[in-house]
Formats: C-alpha cells, structure tokens, sequence
C-alpha cells in the first residue's frame, strides 16, 4: 500500500515538472503548437567545415593579402580554409571563369570592383545575408555604402572593408640636401607647388623632381567630386564641366614646370611613379594612397620619409581626396554564402577594424576610437598618422556602371597634357571622343 501511494506521489510530481516545463500549456491533444517549447539552439556554422577562396584582379601580392587579412581570418575561424588566389599568368579574370574556377570573394576598389564584377556577371546580391546577420550598415561612413546602393539600384553586391585617401609622402633626405623646409599639414596645392620649385632640378647627372603624384589615383579619387559622366545621358562631362580644366592644370601640369622636369617627362614619355619615390629616390614629394608603405615596408624602412595631408585647393580649405575603399563582395558562384558572410561579418567588426587600424590601414567604420589607433602597431608608428584623417573626405559623386573605363581615359589624357605630347585644351577633346567610345561599347556589351 505504501509502495503504491509512493509511485501515485512519484507520477504526480514528474507531471507536474514536465507541465512546467512546457510553459503550463496544459493539455493539447497530444500535438505541442509550433513556435511552444524551449527554442532550438541556432547553428554555429564557423564550427563546421568550409572552404572560402578570395581573389582579386588588383595583383596584389599573397604576402599582403596575408599581412592585411588572410592571417586574422584564419587564426579567427579555425575550420575554414581561406585560399587566395592571385592576379597572374592564367589567373586573369576572364581566364578564371573560363576554366570554371571558383572563388566565392571577390575584392576590389571602388570603380574598379564595379567594372570587374558588373561585366562579369560574378555580381550578388547579399541584402538578404546583411539582414539576417543583423549587421548594422549605420556604423561604417555613410558616403560609402551610398556609394555602392547607388551603382547598383539599391543593392548591396559588397561591403566596405578597408579604406584609404590620398596623402603627402616626402622625403626628408632630399629636403635636407637642398636645404628645403619639410611640408606641413594644411598646405594648399599652390603652396606645395611653390615648395617643389626648390627641389626640382638636376644635379650630378641625377633628375631631381620636387612634386609628382599617381595619375590614376588623382583623378578616381578628384578632389572637386566631378562625376565623371551625366548619368542621364550617359556623355561624357570632361568637356561640360570646366572644373576638369582647374583640376589637371592644379593637380597634373603645374607641379612639373621646372625646365629640367619637362625636359625629363618629356624624354621618358612618363611622370615618375612610387618607384621612383621609394626605390630611386629622386622624388621629395609624392601623392599616393595612403596604405603604400603598408604595401612597400621593405622601400619605406630603407626610406627617411614622412607624411602629411594631401594639399587642398584654395577655395576648398580642409577638403582631401574622395575615399577610395576595397570593396568585397560575396559572388554567384560562392560554395557557401553564409560561412562567407561571416567572415565578412567579422572583417567589419570592431575588433578586425580596430587591428587593421593598427597595422595603419585606413578601417571603414565612422569611430573615432579605432581611428585614433591608426599606425600603432606598424613598422612606422613614428610617423605622423595625424595626416590620415586631417582633411575630410570629398563627397563621393555618381557613379557610373562604366566608371573605371572613363577613369582610365581621362588619366591618360590629362597625363599627354602633362607630359607636353598635346596642350590641354586638344588632350581634353581627344579624352571626350575616345571616352564616348568607351560608353557605346559598354552599352553594345550590356545589351542596351
């Protein structure tokens, strides 16, 4: 009997436990309501095997790939391969997706990666990837993530993942060796002109050039934010708006008047390069993106060099180069979108921001706390950061699908003009004649 009424309380009591259990639901026929019970634990899919490939067409090296990405990513998602696969012999784009080759991040800057992927067809649409991670576009630099809603419809075909701007590398030995006041921070374009003229000569057989800067990066990244194209009537605008004339005479033909320097470019058919900024050193300034020495430690460490903001136009006081971000985007071919999407995840985060900051790699994130560790971790932490982020970005301007074409266009034009091939004024007709060229043929692909 007292066996009997021991299992009666038993029975009574596991009852009772499992009805708290299932929230005190009560009876239900047997059949528990979808959405009752304790919730599924959410799959971690880092935990299980995957295989993500980069690759890129801007051949940079795997070294720096590694330096900048490939070593966090790896030391942070132990399960997954990252390969990257190089720009080279047989792995050009076009030769990549003509063998079949898969690759499931591709990245490149803006414009740039635009081009590559819109032509390609490569391009995908991760809104849905971004939304159901929860990450929040509102913490990187709004002009950014315009920039790629707006050459898309208001897709998202990549994320933002590191950045750069234009700034003023010089070189403090040759400044010594004329007896030259080093640059400063807030130099206007025709103050850092006026300064080249003391540096700009040719002594002992060696061409000395006070001033130069990368053609191409000047005009992608153009201070005065001109569009490149009216995206209305798809034309070209290096001939309707005459801000392009003010630009090439400031940026590209005043720098390099000294007699010994046009008779040099002149000559060489070509304005010196980073090359001979950082291995020839016959250079005292140059403008370039400011993640070169990232690029060239081995030059930068053998170099007695510093930086300071890119010069401003008059009128424009305090105004840099546009951003020129690296854009990485999931593509239609990619193995596994979700294991690439939280690799992506983790590359914006605080903490991968904040280390690439270190290492001197402009982040994509509009915080002030990860930029104020810019540089601290690099070879050169000596050197002056500050020049970074001392001018505020020029507005990035529509873009067009065909952006990277009309770039290249213009740059070798404004660069004939520079070099002295043809006057400015013929360089900028010829550039709108063959960049009308480069739109009808853009189009005559699209099927448009």
């Amino acid at each position: 009997m007292k066996k009997s009424l021991h299992m009666i309380v038993m029975l009574t009591m596991t009852a009772a436990l499992l009805g708290a259990c299932s929230g005190g639901a009560g009876t239900n026929d047997g059949k528990e309501s979808e959405g009752q019970g304790a919730e599924k634990p959410v799959k971690d899919i880092t935990k299980e095997p995957a295989e993500i490939i980069f690759y890129s067409n801007n051949g940079d090296p795997t070294e720096s790939f590694d330096y900048r990405f490939g070593d966090s990513i790896r030391k942070k998602f132990p399960n997954y391969t990252i390969k990257y696969i190089m720009k080279g012999q047989g792995t050009n784009l076009p030769e990549l997706l003509a063998s079949g080759t898969r690759f499931d991040i591709f990245f490149q800057t803006i414009g740039n990666f635009e081009s590559s992927a819109f032509d390609n067809g490569i391009e995908y649409d991760m809104s849905g990837l971004i939304a159901s991670s929860k990450l929040d576009l509102n913490r990187f630099e709004p002009s950014i993530i315009e920039a790629i809603k707006q050459t898309s419809g208001g897709k998202m075909f990549a994320l933002p993942i590191s950045n750069t701007n234009l700034i003023l590398y010089y070189n403090k030995s040759l400044f010594d060796k004329f007896g030259a006041a080093y640059p400063k921070d807030g130099m206007t374009w025709e103050q850092v002109t006026e300064l080249s003229k003391k540096l700009s000569r040719n002594e002992g057989g060696t061409q000395y050039y006070g001033l130069t800067q990368s053609s191409t990066h000047s005009v992608r990244m153009r201070q005065l934010s001109i569009p490149l194209a009216d995206l209305k009537t798809d034309t070209p605008s290096i001939n309707t708006d005459d801000r392009w004339k003010t630009f090439f005479q400031t940026v590209f033909i005043n720098p390099t008047q000294e007699a010994s320097v046009k008779e040099a470019i002149s000559k060489e058919n070509k304005v010196p390069s980073a090359a001979e900024f950082a291995k020839t050193k016959n250079v005292a300034m140059f403008n370039y993106v400011s993640t070169l020495m990232t690029v060239w430690e081995k030059e930068f460490k053998e170099l007695d060099w510093d930086m300071v903001s890119m010069p401003t136009f008059q009128d424009m006081p305090g105004i840099g180069s546009q951003s020129y971000p690296a854009y990485f985007g999931i593509t239609k071919m990619a193995q596994n979108k979700e294991a690439a999407m939280e690799v992506l995840k983790y590359m914006v985060s605080d903490e991968f921001q904040t280390e690439l900051a270190r290492k001197g790699i402009m982040p994509v994130l509009k915080n002030e706390a990860i930029q104020k560790e810019m540089g601290k971790d690099s070879p050169f932490k000596d050197k002056n950061w500050g020049a970074v982020f001392y001018n505020k970005f020029a507005p990035i301007p529509p873009l067009v699908a065909y952006e990277a074409q009309l770039a290249g266009v213009y740059q070798a034009y404004g660069t004939k003009a520079q070099i002295g091939t043809v006057d400015l004024n013929t360089a900028m007709r010829q550039a709108e004649e063959d960049a009308k060229k480069q739109i009808a043929d853009f189009k005559q692909k699209q099927g448009k």
